[in-house]
């Protein structure tokens, strides 16, 4: 296949691309800066609106991973504003482009994130399930929204709502020095559910969606083991061999992160990947303990 992404530098998009090319598709990343005029390069201003017509037009599929990290910095009026923009503009941009060319794609894969559901304790959340509370949950909506508008008789779209995704680079790269160092464990009580994903899942993931012609809409992009704060810290520690047992209470992590904490690390979001198991994909890591095995053997 001829696929587009963009986002291709980021957490997922750098696994992505080299696990696409070893599959034997062609894929074009979107660049910001001037194009090199190289094959695998188009330049597009998501800012603007701007991309070439000829990118979209006749590729196969576009994968979006296009957007800020919400994790990099303490949210504040300007930071959320541009986890808004980043998203949207990108999306929208993308959108309308399918919506001009004579030969659109296929598909649309677009990243979301299970912050959708919101904080809901115990209870299970599968793609069916409502949306809920809270400034992730809108962002994520608007995001899926925005991409929904490319949903046509020739184009379906995916919606990708990632947890916690399991990699040297992202949020296990910041637990492991504490946990090294022996100062690792629980958030909070540790009995909030943490949603994950390993980096080889999101990539065989969105291979398995290519294949897959009747998956579309929502899918929760999680692993099958669901795990409560306190079991993913002691994983961690057994994984490297570190006691996992110094608590950070809940105000200390609200006291650094301010609302971030209340989002990202004290909700708990019990996903259960529904669609995926529907369609009978095989986890590669399905096990925390081996997703990070893999991320930090890579």
């Amino acid at each position: 296949m001829r696929i587009v992404v963009s986002g291709a530098s980021g957490l997922i998009g750098s696994a992505l691309v080299p696990s696409l090319e070893a599959a034997g598709h062609e894929v074009v990343r979107l660049v910001r800066s001037s194009s090199s005029g190289a094959p695998s390069e188009a330049g597009w201003d998501p800012a603007t609106g701007t991309i070439g017509r000829a990118v979209i037009d006749g590729a196969d599929a576009i994968i979006n991973l296009n957007g800020r990290s919400i994790a990099n910095g303490r949210w504040n009026s300007a930071v959320k504003e541009e986890l808004h923009s980043s998203r949207l503009q990108s999306t929208r941009t993308l959108v309308d482009a399918i919506g001009r060319a004579e030969k659109p794609p296929e598909l649309l894969i677009n990243a979301s994130a299970v912050g959708y559901y919101g904080d809901r304790g115990d209870e299970l959340l599968e793609e069916s399930t409502a949306m809920g509370e809270g400034f992730l949950a809108e962002l994520s909506r608007n995001w899926e929204e925005a991409a929904l508008a490319a949903k046509s008789e020739r184009t379906r779209v995916v919606l990708l709502r990632l947890g916690m995704v399991v990699a040297r680079e992202g949020a296990l790269g910041k637990m492991l020095t504490p946990f090294k160092l022996g100062l690792g464990g629980p958030i909070g009580t540790g009995r909030q559910f943490w949603s994950w994903i390993g980096i080889e899942d999101v990539c065989g993931i969105i291979d398995h969606v290519l294949e897959h012609d009747e998956i579309e809409g929502p899918v929760n992009t999680v692993a099958p083991q669901k795990l409560r704060g306190s079991e993913f810290a002691r994983t961690l520690g057994r994984v490297l061999s570190r006691p996992a047992v110094i608590p950070m209470p809940a105000f200390a992590v609200r006291m650094a992160l301010g609302e971030m904490a209340d989002s990202l690390l004290l909700a708990s979001q019990r996903v259960h990947p529904r669609v995926l198991e529907g369609s009978g994909y095989a986890f590669r890591t399905p096990t925390l303990e081996e997703a990070v095995r893999f991320a930090l053997s890579h």
